[in-house]
């Protein structure tokens, strides 16, 4: 009788009525009462041994119900946390689900996504929808356009093997002009953004930041890594994606015969590539790999290519002359590279080329080729053939085109401003309790210390989205220029291959905006910027259950406060301390806190290292600056949550999942933050 008299109370004063006004009980109700009864009732004999009196210190908010009922599903209390924590904090969920079909992976982030999918596709698929911005109705006809299967199957092949004569022809599918391998390389790589032999782009100048520079590097490889050439044990890889190969040949009106003699030759060329391809893990020291040399200098680096005549046609309009200066990243390759084009026969070079860009449109092509695609993944990724409806698909698609004017949808629909507020002071918190971590660093001289701090104050914020897509004519003009219909998605992905190349080369002669974002709003996920010292959380990830207004929060600090640790000190991980707090690629630690750094991280690379998943050894060196982050973000989290408790107080605990707070805080972060940091 007491603890019931207490449980009416409790939900009289905390804010939700267990009846009705009529005494009728709708079905959340009952489901609340019976989970706070049973909570209620398991707290019961909690109460002696712990001493603790429920009705002060349980929280019985519909909030806190609701996540108690969420954490104790993901839990497998079989397990002991402290020999297996994750399968401890989240066997229940793996238990409860399944790989969905086509998917190589699942987690929290896959179903928020999926959630923001289905609240993008309702706003475009409105028919009500009347927007004022032409940039958001371009974005309804793109989606539109990929939603239009029946269109696209009518067209078929034909709008690639157009373009391809176009260009001058793919001696796998008629004849080709035998004197334009420049001309080729000029048209692939500018307009159309596919990128053989080397990427080339415009971006910050890493020794400059308040300048952006023309930049080169190493590129050319479709498949994942390198080691999917090299490793004898891909084999099974390397066959599918011939026949791959092949299958797109074909359809593009190849001869069954020549087409794989000739896709052959090009896995062949591919893998000559990889072979002078300088692996990942090797190329993590930045100060190493900048190199800013001029066009003249690069002419005699790389003489396979004529780069001015190259460089004028991919960025247009300016005119460069050979004193322009650029910055190359893989100054070895690019030497191999130009010897492998000048020792390869120019019909092969013409297929590779071509190659690329089929590569990059036969996905806006008929069933057949994608098809042909589900094939080529279930070999790399174990997946089967995707059951992922077509609406998500162009969801994602119309995402990666128009991000930022679909993010304005997404932003005025969703987005509580006041999240933005909470965010901004957490952000604050776990700095404070980043920079009282360094305190603690005796190997870390007082110098380097300060300057670390200075840097982490200058950390610069952005939350959300970015101020200009919710200003129509400032939106309209991000996107003036690109050409959207609703009958044709081949062409409007051609088109907007176009665009970005004429956005690219315009950022050239103006200073870099602080502002540009890299991620679109509904994307669930964050990161962190170098040349900016910025960090990024987009509206999509500041939400449940990385953060809710109405969690404990322990959660919230487990939650997004985890992932703001994370992207905090990525700015100090081994690619991140490189850049000052100004965002310029230059020596600002002491050399003794460099050599002791170092020797801290070699043991992080040994320990990493000899962790496996599926039987395979995880690359230390490679996963290092995540590594860092992850127990960095983890610690300031901690922390900062534990100075929010010392200055309010503990909170109350959530039913039925018999956790302290602290250990709330753990648990969340294992649940929802955990695979985001090692993907």
């Amino acid at each position: 009788d007491q603890y019931l008299t207490l449980f009416q109370v409790g939900f009289r004063k905390g804010g939700i009525q267990l009846f009705g006004p009529l005494g009728r009980r709708t079905q959340l109700e009952v489901v609340l009462a019976g989970l706070l009864l049973a909570s209620l009732l398991a707290l019961f004999g909690c109460a002696i041994t712990l001493g603790v009196h429920p009705a002060r210190s349980i929280c019985l908010t519909e909030a806190c119900v609701t996540v108690a009922s969420k954490i104790v599903e993901a839990l497998d209390r079989s397990a002991d946390p402290c020999q297996d924590f994750y399968q401890y904090a989240c066997g229940g969920w793996v238990r409860k689900n399944p790989l969905p079909d086509g998917r190589s992976r699942w987690s929290t982030f896959n179903s928020i996504w999926d959630q923001n999918q289905a609240v993008l596709k309702h706003l475009l698929e409105n028919g009500t929808f009347n927007s004022s911005s032409e940039a958001e109705r371009k974005t309804q006809s793109y989606y539109l356009s990929c939603l239009n299967e029946q269109r696209i199957e009518e067209l078929g092949a034909q709008p690639l093997i157009d373009l391809i004569a176009k260009i001058g022809g793919w001696n796998i599918t008629e004849s080709w002009d035998k004197d334009n391998f420049l001309d080729v390389l000029k048209i692939v790589s500018g307009p159309y953004r596919a990128q053989p032999f080397f990427t080339v782009g415009v971006s910050v100048d890493p020794k400059n930041s308040n300048s952006n520079v023309i930049q080169v590097d190493q590129s050319g490889l479709f498949l994942p890594s390198r080691d999917y050439y090299l490793n004898k044990t891909n084999e099974k890889v390397l066959k599918a994606y011939l026949d791959y190969m092949v299958e797109l040949g074909l359809l593009l009106g190849g001869d069954k015969n020549s087409t794989r003699v000739q896709m052959q030759q090009i896995l062949d060329f591919e893998t000559a590539l990889a072979n002078i391809t300088v692996p990942q893990d090797e190329r993590r020291d930045e100060e190493k790999l900048y190199h800013k040399i001029t066009i003249a200098d690069l002419q005699v680096l790389a003489p396979a290519v004529e780069w001015l005549d190259y460089l004028n046609f991919v960025l247009p309009p300016l005119e460069l002359n050979d004193t322009e200066p650029v910055v190359v990243y893989a100054k070895e390759y690019l030497q191999q590279v130009s010897d492998l084009i000048n020792k390869t026969d120019h019909s092969l070079l013409n297929n590779y080329m071509i190659w690329n860009l089929v590569q990059k449109g036969a996905s806006s092509l008929d069933q057949r080729f994608e098809n042909a695609q589900d094939k080529l993944l279930e070999s790399l990724y174990g997946t089967k053939k995707s059951c992922t409806p077509r609406w998500q698909t162009c969801i994602g698609n119309t995402d990666d085109t128009l991000g930022f004017a679909l993010g304005a949808l997404f932003v005025k629909s969703t987005f509580d401003k006041q999240s933005k507020e909470i965010a901004e002071g957490m952000i604050n918190e776990i700095r404070t309790a980043f920079k009282e971590a360094l305190d603690d660093l005796n190997w870390m001289d007082e110098q380097t210390r300060q300057a670390a701090k200075d840097k982490a104050d200058a950390i610069y914020d952005m939350i959300g989205f970015p101020d200009f897509i919710l200003d129509s004519k400032e939106l309209d003009d991000v996107y003036e220029g690109y050409e959207v219909t609703e009958d044709n998605f081949f062409q409007n992905m051609i088109n907007f291959y176009n665009f970005s190349a004429r956005v690219m080369a315009d950022q050239l002669r103006k200073p870099p905006n602080r502002d540009q974002w890299s991620m679109t709003p509904p994307t669930v996920n964050a990161y962190y910027m170098p040349t900016k010292n910025g960090i990024v959380f987009p509206a999509g990830i500041l939400q449940a259950p990385f953060y809710a207004q109405h969690h404990p929060k322990a959660l919230n600090f487990g939650g997004i406060g985890v992932v703001m640790g994370h992207e905090l000190t990525h700015a100090f991980d081994d690619q991140g301390r490189e850049y000052d707090k100004d965002g310029n690629l230059r020596p600002w630690w002491q050399n003794s806190s460099v050599d002791a750094f170092k020797n801290r991280t070699e043991c992080m690379i040994d320990q990493y290292t000899q962790y496996t998943i599926n039987g395979e050894h995880i690359n230390g060196k490679q996963t290092l600056g995540e590594n860092i982050a992850d127990n960095g973000g983890l610690k300031a989290a901690y922390h900062a949550y534990r100075s929010w408790v010392k200055k309010n107080g503990e909170e109350k605990r959530l039913p039925a999942v018999n956790l302290t707070n602290d250990q709330l805080f753990f648990v969340g972060f294992a649940q929802h933050v955990y695979d985001m940091l090692t993907k």
